[in-house]
């Protein structure tokens, strides 16, 4: 089913990103993945081309439309048709909302949220084209609040929002639409350094069997929000 369609994947230099552009490349899909940082895209190229040659790095900036729509034309004219999109980019700051900075609520709300919005804008008429998925990363913490989560809430909740309305919008398109909220996950996010202590978290190519499981099912059926979690929180 996989074979000769292709994804794009932002934020795929490291983490849940990175671990989705593995399965999918070691299951026959094309791959073409952005993040912020030159140096970080090539890194990543470089160790992605083990599992297939089929992989493209591109430097794009979700809370650019214009980057990202540079960022899709790059991968349709690599591989000529775009199937798959997985909006992961994704930061968070934890702090009491009196302490949250505007620049940092803006960062997070222009990058989770609004961020989604212009990956979906820019590749939207090619997902109509290959009656493709659409599919956002979001969080448990879209759905559960916290102390100091304040800006990191209020984009995840926007995004989970986003998505169920979103895929309500494009079902008429044959497009299928999925938000995954996930938990904690064993990733760079926040400033860890992911080691035996993360063992007990969701691993990035968990996330990435997930979405291979997804994009496998009937075309009858949609999960159109998945929560995951870690079975035995520490």
């Amino acid at each position: 089913m996989l074979e000769n369609k292709v994804a794009y994947i932002t934020g795929g230099t490291k983490g849940i990103g990175f671990g989705i552009a593995e399965i999918l490349l070691k299951n026959g899909v094309s791959v073409a993945f952005s993040g912020r940082k030159k140096e970080d895209v090539l890194k990543a190229e470089e160790e992605l081309k083990q599992y297939s040659g089929n992989v493209l790095g591109i430097v794009s900036d979700v809370r650019s439309l214009e980057s990202e729509q540079q960022a899709v034309d790059a991968a349709k004219e690599k591989f000529g048709r775009l199937d798959f999109v997985i909006a992961n980019a994704g930061l968070g700051v934890f702090k009491p909302v009196d302490q949250l900075t505007a620049e940092e609520w803006n960062d997070m709300i222009e990058t989770n949220l609004t961020g989604v919005f212009y990956t979906l804008k820019a590749s939207v008429e090619e997902l109509k084209k290959s009656k493709g998925y659409y599919i956002t990363i979001a969080s448990l913490a879209g759905a559960n609040f916290f102390e100091n989560g304040a800006g990191y809430n209020a984009s995840k909740f926007g995004v989970v929002g986003f998505t169920q309305a979103a895929m309500i919008d494009l079902r008429k398109y044959d497009i299928k639409s999925t938000v995954i909220m996930p938990g904690s996950v064993a990733t760079n996010f926040n400033g860890n350094i992911p080691s035996e202590k993360d063992s007990w978290k969701i691993q990035p190519e968990d996330m990435g069997n997930l979405i291979l499981d997804i994009l496998k099912m009937n075309l009858r059926v949609l999960p159109s929000k998945i929560e995951f979690r870690a079975t035995k929180p520490a």
